[in-house]
């Protein structure tokens, strides 16, 4: 479908496909409540504006209702509500569209009393619904069998009100209205027209109804039951041609229905003759021509009373009319001015033609103007307003397009992405294309009739690609470019971050991606109780954090449709020491290598080395680490009530708690049972993990002073080992020594001289470390 370049619609529905011609409604970007009618061609591809700012409703099932009406039996005859000015006024109109009127009141009232009211300030205006469910008459009702009547309720002023409805009858396809009742009724036509019923619409019972033989000029008032009957509905009997009607409904509330069948035959008397009917001429205020023609039609005279029955049809007679500019509507790109002459759209280009246009062949070279669809007029002026018939000219590739068949700038990898390439204006049989898939790969075709299906591509590789076309005669060529994202689906993403962190110092945070490229992607970062996050094209981000204690860190991954996070928490803390931890083999056999696993293992090991050491739960931290083998590594955090915030306190403590976990695990003695039958030994690692944050400010310095301090305290550790009693500045931790080792060869009491357990090795070490702070025992300290 094209419509109007700047159309842009929000919403569409198809109101009508006859005779090869689409009315659609379109809800243009700009509104809201109102839509706009469309009228195609008869290829129905070019679509011209009909009719702007028709009125809509929600129907009782959510659905929408625009407010048009097709009038049955007249062909290109519509009514709709437009809102102009806040008001909604009917308009008509006789040629599908092309030219629309408001309706002319009835000049008298149900009483003879005259009703003043001139146009366009004053008019008649209807309610446009259908009622779509079959038991009961909507707002408007019309025949096949009975062209020129219509039936409506309305009413009558500068616009559509809900209140003082009155019904409203036209004998002559909406020339001239009579109002026939001044409350809302049911009408119902009888034996093709020939009889109108009508049945009040109240919430009251009733028990009379109305019929009229001569299109509503006289009615006659009927009683179908007793008892008066609440009504539910009204079922006529299947054909137009019936005279038996259902009424159903019920007596009380609490009855079940009761349905009046009632039979109208014994009214009529007889059969209609010949001399019954009357030709009628249809018109549009005196104009007799319309679509084209003249429509003369057999109707039944108002004053017969008889009875049509199955054997009448509806006869119509024409007669051709000459073409008069009222024929013709703005053709595709132009639009219509207030002299009523359709002049080009801004964004038209008159000289465009169609990119099958071939040097030598012809072409149609609009006037501005088309004939309605379905008119039938001659002669006249059809020649200076039809399209003619040219010969294509030879002239270079202008307006080159370059689109997907989705009309997107996106793929998938590894799917085939088909693109399309067509011309505005050159000629399409002897401009050769060159497409540039911007991966490597190119293809030329003779002609863009060649490709008119669309060229289909691969592409192996996740990227942008700079797609080029170009399209090329003897007489010049064009380009367009088009950049397409290839991406695939991302399927999943892992935080890494430190699980500990030190305190005002920086932290690398990275998401890690899988698959690892996967398009355009925006990072969304969400760190501690910051209520902005920090968002960037890369994966990774550096931050500090200033307050010790647990802070969150989020990452949200964007790409294409999809987004993914992670979360990770972060202890922070001013000291800390940490060591690597193994595990007996048998315990890769159980990993399964997801993070909910990670984090119940992390709290079965921090249990058991607590049971083992004897370490308060506040100042141990566990985390296992992902991948294979099962590696873990645990942080020591300093009492801060023993060591009272001092850089050397805390140091001297960390190095006691170190000592006292490394030689429980060098004993063997931390263990826990995975599960049954599954025993799992927590081993120290050889070697020291590297600090998770590098608090030097020149990293490689800092690696070579860790490793010449290791050096510096293993020699230390050697020489003290041997020499200890010859070295005067450790008199105090070598009497301290020999005491302890006459204590424990002291046969007395054994018991008294060695501490019990590991849990009284620590509360020995905290006494140690309260008398001798001064002179921290070890010779390194660790602070990250």
């Amino acid at each position: 479908m094209k419509l109007p370049k700047y159309t842009l619609p929000k919403d569409l529905h198809v109101i009508s496909t006859d005779e090869n011609r689409v009315v659609a409604a379109v809800q243009e970007w700009n509104q809201n409540e109102t839509y706009n009618l469309y009228v195609s061609d008869t290829s129905g591809v070019y679509y011209t504006l009909a009719l702007e700012n028709v009125v809509s409703s929600m129907g009782p099932e959510g659905n929408v209702m625009v407010d048009l009406y097709e009038v049955a039996g007249i062909k290109g005859m519509f009514l709709a509500n437009k809102k102009t000015d806040n008001q909604v006024k009917t308009h008509i109109t006789y040629n599908r569209g092309r030219d629309w009127r408001l309706l002319q009141a009835p000049s008298k009232d149900l009483r003879a009393g005259n009703i003043h009211c001139v146009l366009p300030y004053c008019s008649l205006h209807l309610h446009l619904h259908v009622s779509a469910n079959p038991y009961t008459s909507g707002n408007i009702a019309s025949r096949d069998s009975a062209p020129g009547i219509i039936v409506a309720s309305g009413s009558i002023g500068a616009e559509l009100t809900t209140s003082n409805v009155s019904v409203f009858i036209t004998s002559d396809a909406g020339n001239t209205w009579r109002q026939i009742f001044d409350e809302e009724y049911a009408v119902l036509y009888l034996d093709q027209g020939g009889a109108l019923v009508a049945i009040r619409h109240t919430p009251l019972p009733i028990r009379h109804l109305w019929l009229s033989f001569d299109e509503g000029r006289q009615w006659n008032k009927y009683s179908f039951t007793n008892t008066p009957l609440f009504v539910d509905g009204v079922l006529g009997e299947p054909g137009e041609e019936t005279l038996i009607m259902t009424i159903f409904g019920h007596v009380s509330h609490r009855s079940e229905w009761q349905l009046v069948k009632i039979d109208f035959r014994s009214i009529f008397n007889r059969r209609c003759t010949e001399a019954d009917y009357q030709t009628w001429h249809l018109h549009n205020q005196g104009e007799p021509c319309l679509m084209g023609v003249k429509r003369i039609y057999r109707k039944l005279k108002p004053t017969s009373r008889c009875v049509m029955g199955k054997t009448y049809s509806v006869s119509m007679t024409s007669g051709p009319c000459d073409c008069t500019e009222a024929d013709f509507e703005c053709d595709y790109g132009y639009e219509r001015r207030t002299n009523g002459k359709c002049t080009t759209a801004f964004w038209f280009h008159p000289s465009s033609m169609s990119r099958s246009c071939t040097t030598g062949m012809t072409f149609l070279n609009s006037t501005g103007y088309r004939k309605v669809v379905s008119n039938n007029c001659t002669a006249g002026v059809s020649v200076e307003y039809t399209a003619r018939r040219q010969q294509c000219p030879i002239q270079a590739p202008r307006g080159l397009h370059l689109v997907t068949s989705e009309g997107t700038l996106t793929a998938t990898l590894g799917t085939n992405v088909t693109f399309l390439v067509f011309l505005e204006e050159g000629d399409g049989a002897r401009t050769s294309i060159t497409l540039d898939f911007g991966d490597g790969h190119a293809l030329t075709y003779s002609n863009v009739s060649s490709i008119e299906e669309g060229i289909k591509h691969i592409y192996k590789a996740v990227g942008i690609y700079r797609v080029t076309a170009i399209g090329e005669n003897s007489l010049g060529s064009e380009t367009v470019v088009l950049y397409l994202h290839v991406t695939c689906q991302l399927e999943y993403i892992h935080l890494s971050a430190p699980f500990v962190a030190v305190r005002n110092k920086e932290v690398n945070l990275t998401a890690v991606l899988w698959p690892s490229q996967v398009g355009t992607v925006t990072y969304i970062w969400w760190i501690g109780n910051n209520t902005e996050p920090v968002i960037t094209l890369e994966g990774s981000v550096a931050c500090t954090f200033s307050r010790e204690g647990i802070s969150t860190v989020t990452v949200q991954v964007s790409a294409g449709n999809t987004i993914l996070q992670d979360r990770k928490n972060i202890a922070v803390h001013e000291y800390f020491r940490s060591h690597l931890l193994a595990f007996s083999s048998n315990l890769d056999d159980h990993n399964p290598d997801v993070a909910e696993w990670r984090l119940d293992v992390s709290r079965v090991i921090k249990n058991s080395l607590i049971q083992a050491t004897g370490v308060r739960e506040d100042q141990l931290l566990v985390t296992v680490l992902p991948g294979l083998p099962t590696a873990a590594e645990f942080f020591l955090l300093p009492d801060k009530q023993l060591t009272e915030g001092k850089p050397e306190k805390s140091s001297a403590h960390l190095d006691q708690l170190s000592e006292v976990l490394l030689s429980t695990l060098n004993q063997n003695l931390v263990q826990f049972t995975l599960r049954p039958g599954v025993q799992v030994t927590v081993y120290a690692a050889h070697l020291s993990a590297a600090p998770l944050v590098d608090t030097s400010e020149n990293h490689s310095g800092s690696a070579m002073l860790m490793l010449l301090s290791v050096v510096v305290v293993g020699l230390a550790v050697f020489v003290i080992y041997k020499f200890k009693r010859k070295i005067p500045g450790l008199n105090v931790y070598a009497q301290m020594q020999n005491e302890k080792e006459q204590e424990m060869m002291s046969p007395a009491n054994p018991t008294e001289a060695t501490p019990s357990s590991q849990r009284d090795l620590v509360h020995s070490l905290e006494i140690l470390d309260t008398e001798f702070n001064s002179r921290p025992i070890g010779e390194y300290t660790h602070s990250v």
